[in-house]
């Protein structure tokens, strides 16, 4: 860091002649400090650093210069792209008719045939002015006295297209300009099949939604990689549109069935493409997936740490004397009888208890009938629930006694014998009837609506 230096400066003597002025006095002087900085102290620090005489430094200074114009011209001029817009024009590229405008390599028009869907918004900027500048139709007249404007309606439809993004991709999707065959993959040695494949998939995925998009890969790519490619593409998300194929409608008619009939064809038509070119990349997928040398490699490095995790694993037999071969056989039948005696205990103890569970199912089938009983014994002596006096009818004692069993049957039988506790404690009347009236709400969507009598 530079350091301040105080410089002892004082004022010269006042010159001979001079005269205060009237109306006004000098001010006292005053003491400030000097700083090292301007141009003078950085080009002093260059040549100090970088240990150049004045002379190199002025070259340097001067080629900065230059570099720096010429920059500003670049961006202005284009003429970071030599030659671009400037080339010779081949004869069928001039000839083309401008009605003819779908037919028209809108690319060669401007001199981008070598970059295609690789030129970018300056490339075209600056080729179209360019071509501009050659071709306008007053300098051909001044020049050759010929007033013909095809070629220049042709660049002004080619920048046109090629400077709106959906007319341009639809342009780019059926570009009968690029070489989009595929050798035959089967006669290809390892390297040049993988060579091939990196052209032919950066290819296609100048048609993908997602971007960017993966590569084939080397020869010894890892297994991880090789499958992310194939998922990215059996999976594939094309933008490719085929409307640059559609037909016009007849100029001048004016019949809404013939528009909507012609827009439903065209409709129909890039469907049918489109379906056409998902079918064509599977194939084109299943048949690099069939023939790469990689899954084959994947495969049996696969294969070989299997095998050897199995050659690992496994230990060599030990070899045994008669001995402990009679020690191991005699070992092996005390196991097996063991497991027979356990196995058959087993079983007698399930079949018991199959047994116990058997009578203590019958015994609660006969306790149910007693509790049932009991409980149907309540409901008459409580005269079926009827006011004092009153003769309950036929109707009642069959409705009572009939819930009275659903009742029994959607309950368990720990529960009837509750309900028949209950009910005796209650006595007979209405709290007995009320017991009942519990067990059924008890049951909840099992007797939800089938009560009526005890609900």
């Amino acid at each position: 860091m530079a350091s301040v230096v105080t410089l002892p400066i004082k004022l010269n003597a006042t010159p001979s002649g001079w005269s205060k002025p009237s109306s006004s006095k000098p001010s006292s002087s005053i003491e400030l400090p000097l700083y090292p900085a301007g141009p003078s102290f950085i080009g002093l620090a260059r040549r100090q650093i970088l240990q150049r005489s004045f002379e190199e430094d002025d070259k340097f200074i001067l080629s900065e210069r230059e570099k720096l114009q010429s920059e500003k011209e670049d961006k202005g001029d284009g003429l970071q792209y030599p030659g671009l817009g400037e080339e010779d024009e081949p004869q069928h590229v001039l000839n083309q008719d401008p009605k003819e405008w779908k037919k028209q390599d809108h690319y060669a028009v401007l001199g981008l045939g070598h970059l295609r869907y690789k030129a970018h918004d300056e490339h075209i900027r600056v080729a179209h002015r360019r071509k501009v500048l050659r071709h306008h139709p007053d300098k051909k007249a001044a020049q050759h006295g010929a007033n013909d404007d095809s070629f220049f309606k042709c660049i002004q439809k080619a920048h046109e297209t090629l400077t709106n993004n959906d007319k341009r991709k639809q342009f780019d999707s059926v570009d009968w300009n690029i070489e989009d065959e595929v050798p035959d993959l089967k006669s290809l040695k390892p390297e040049e099949f993988v060579d091939i494949c990196n052209k032919v998939f950066a290819r296609e995925g100048r048609f993908s939604k997602v971007q960017p998009v993966p590569e084939f890969g080397s020869l010894d790519a890892p297994k991880k990689e090789v499958e992310g490619f194939y998922d990215f593409f059996y999976n594939f998300d094309s933008w490719r549109s085929f409307e640059w194929h559609d037909k016009e409608v007849n100029e001048g008619s004016d019949n809404r069935d013939d528009k909507r009939f012609t827009e439903k064809k065209n409709k129909s038509e890039r469907t049918r493409r489109k379906k056409e070119d998902n079918t064509r990349l599977r194939v084109l997928v299943d048949d690099v997936l069939a023939l790469d040398p990689r899954i084959k490699r994947i495969k049996a490095e696969e294969k070989a740490a299997r095998d050897a995790k199995k050659k690992g694993t496994s230990a060599t037999p030990k070899v045994l004397t008669p001995a402990e071969k009679k020690a191991a056989e005699e070992k092996k039948k005390k196991e097996e009888a063991e497991k027979k005696e356990a196995e058959k205990k087993a079983l007698e103890a399930s079949k018991g208890d199959r047994e116990v569970a058997k009578k203590a199912k019958e015994a609660a089938r006969k306790n149910l009938k007693k509790w049932k009983k009991a409980i149907a014994t309540v409901i008459s002596s409580s005269n079926y629930f009827q006011a004092a006096g009153t003769a309950p009818s036929a109707s009642v004692i069959e409705k009572q006694l009939s819930e009275l069993d659903l009742l029994v049957e959607l309950s368990e039988p720990e529960e009837i014998k509750d309900l028949k506790e209950k009910i005796e404690k209650a006595g007979s009347g209405e709290p007995a009837k009320q017991a009942l009236v519990e067990r059924a709400n008890a049951l909840g969507e099992k007797g939800q609506g089938k009560f009526t009598e005890f609900a």
